[in-house]
């Protein structure tokens, strides 16, 4: 029986993020254009450095120029930096989920919680949802709150069927709920004709496009929801032995319970209102993952943020080259690979069962 340490140790971070930066080096020279490793990292280095010469000298800043130039900083490099950043946040809030609710099949995806964040960024744009404070974040703050009212229903609705909240009752409610929310979006759809095109291309899952001003969101709710994801690590722990059990040592579990879940809907929604519904990332990384880190959520945290950022660059790099000079949306590419993944776990969950 393999044992696992309590942390991962230095070394295996630094591999990690080795690993991480090769496959995102290798994302960024990679497209319908190819640019070399040492010009990339030339530009990418050149730009940085007249960026932070214009914040000391109170100047405009210098950055490259050409067409090269153009097309990595100002088109690939912040979707790549997207990608990564939405498939980190993605594997860790499937990592979280499932840890939760004991259940290796619970995601975003296959809950309807991303189905719900979906929602509400399409009734942000269909009918131009603004606050007056931030009127640029209207979608991404109607995303985050169907998000978050979708999983209280979806599991509010479980519980009422079956007090043991079982694998089957939770998907079949994710299910319906999908089909639900799938109808609702018809309807909304219907009232905002000329946008139809642009809310289809949307819910299909897509990157394209992304500039830094979404790398910097992407960025601050990982880094706040996923910073609370990983203080309950521990938590979590003491979830995999019950709720009951976790109470009696000490856990909070109705606090616990509630501050994950608006942590995990946080990441679900912001991400969904930047690249649309991007299914199964939480699912297949943190799954995969599992069986190399083990169940410790200490470890597999961690793994499932580097796991999940490249997972999503990967999927995404195919969507941009297989079809060349046709792009795919990466919802697409990673539902393809998580519908094989999906059933490869519920089958083998049944069999254990």
């Amino acid at each position: 029986m393999r044992v696992h340490k309590e942390r991962f140790s230095a070394p295996e971070y630094l591999l990690f993020t080795a690993v991480t930066f090769g496959i995102f080096c290798f994302c960024v020279c990679t497209g319908s254009v190819s640019i070399p490793l040492k010009d990339t990292l030339s530009l990418i280095r050149d730009a940085v450095c007249g960026v932070i010469g214009s914040w000391i000298d109170h100047t405009e800043s210098v950055l490259p120029e050409g067409t090269t130039a153009s097309i990595l900083l100002a088109v690939r490099l912040p979707r790549v930096l997207c990608t990564a950043l939405t498939g980190a946040a993605l594997s860790l809030a499937g990592a979280a989920m499932q840890g939760l609710l004991k259940n290796p099949l619970a995601d975003g995806s296959t809950l309807g919680v991303s189905s719900g964040a979906a929602l509400g960024a399409v009734c942000a744009i269909a009918f131009g949802i603004t606050f007056p404070a931030l009127p640029f974040a209207g979608t991404m703050v109607t995303a985050v709150l169907f998000a978050f009212l979708s999983l209280l229903l979806i599991l509010g609705l479980a519980y009422r069927l079956d007090h043991s909240l079982s694998t089957d009752t939770i998907i079949l409610i994710g299910v319906v709920f999908s089909m639900f929310v799938s109808s609702l979006m018809s309807i909304v759809i219907t009232f905002a004709a000329d946008r139809v095109q642009h809310i289809t291309f949307w819910t299909m899952g897509s990157l394209q496009g992304k500039g830094y001003p979404d790398v910097l969101v992407l960025l601050g709710a990982l880094v706040f929801f996923g910073g609370v994801i990983f203080l309950h690590s521990r938590e979590l722990n003491a979830f995999a032995m019950g709720e009951e059990n976790a109470g009696h040592i000490g856990v909070n579990v109705r606090r616990v319970r509630l501050v994950l879940l608006i942590a995990v809907s946080g990441l679900i929604g912001v991400c969904v209102s930047v690249g649309g519904t991007i299914g199964f990332v939480g699912l297949v990384t943190p799954h995969m993952l599992r069986m190399l880190t083990g169940p410790n959520h200490r470890r597999l945290l961690p793994a499932s943020l580097f796991g999940g950022a490249c997972f999503l660059m990967l999927a995404d790099l195919a969507a941009r080259t297989l079809l060349n000079p046709r792009e795919l949306n990466v919802g697409i590419v990673t539902s393809l690979a998580g519908a094989v993944v999906f059933i490869l776990i519920f089958y083998r969950a049944r069999r254990r069962g």
